[in-house]
């Protein structure tokens, strides 16, 4: 292969590393009815003036199975913490004791877990639609280079193989993320 070709798809691989990262973010905010710190992870926080991450007011914890405790660093940002996860859309109802606010995990109906299972497959349908987008850049640059008389028609298949094949794997780890995702949520 040539060296045109490697820095082409390490440039695809890097790009479609990114989508299923966004992937793997947006699937760690659907709980699953343990507590994880994850679950948290989408929480923004008016606090400062500004609005940010809950992560940059307070540390998460998981005391047991099914809690999760939040330290909020600064006594002033507490309420809005609080208000943050209980507008958060995760269904999750927080109680503040001084700083520390306790954020009970409850239990999930089969409605819920059908819910979210229909969102992961949404977040992976988006995560897919991401990769096949890098892909058609690649095409693109490829028959751009083919038009141009860079490569020949012969290097052409080739490109276009090699950029199949790394867009099949990237759908497959896609297809795998989501079905750990289902069975985690469908578990009891």
């Amino acid at each position: 292969m040539s060296t045109e070709l490697n820095e082409l798809l390490d440039d695809l691989k890097r790009r479609m590393e990114g989508a299923l990262e966004s992937l793997r973010r947006d699937l760690s905010g659907l709980r699953s009815g343990r507590a994880s710190p994850n679950l948290l992870e989408p929480v923004r926080v008016e606090a400062y003036g500004s609005v940010v991450p809950l992560s940059q007011v307070g540390s998460v914890a998981v005391p047991e199975a099914r809690m999760l405790t939040v330290s909020v660093w600064d006594a002033s940002v507490v309420s809005s913490v609080e208000k943050a996860i209980r507008e958060s859309g995760l269904g999750l109802n927080p109680a503040t004791e001084g700083q520390t606010i306790r954020v009970p995990i409850p239990q999930l109906t089969e409605e819920r877990r059908n819910e979210m299972a229909k969102a992961a497959a949404r977040y992976a349908e988006g995560g897919r639609v991401a990769v096949r987008g890098v892909r058609r850049d690649g095409m693109d640059k490829t028959k751009a280079l083919e038009k141009s008389s860079d490569i020949s028609q012969d290097d052409m298949k080739v490109w276009t193989a090699a950029i199949q094949k790394l867009t099949d794997d990237y759908i497959g780890r896609v297809d795998t993320m989501l079905a750990d995702k289902e069975r985690d949520i469908k578990q009891v």
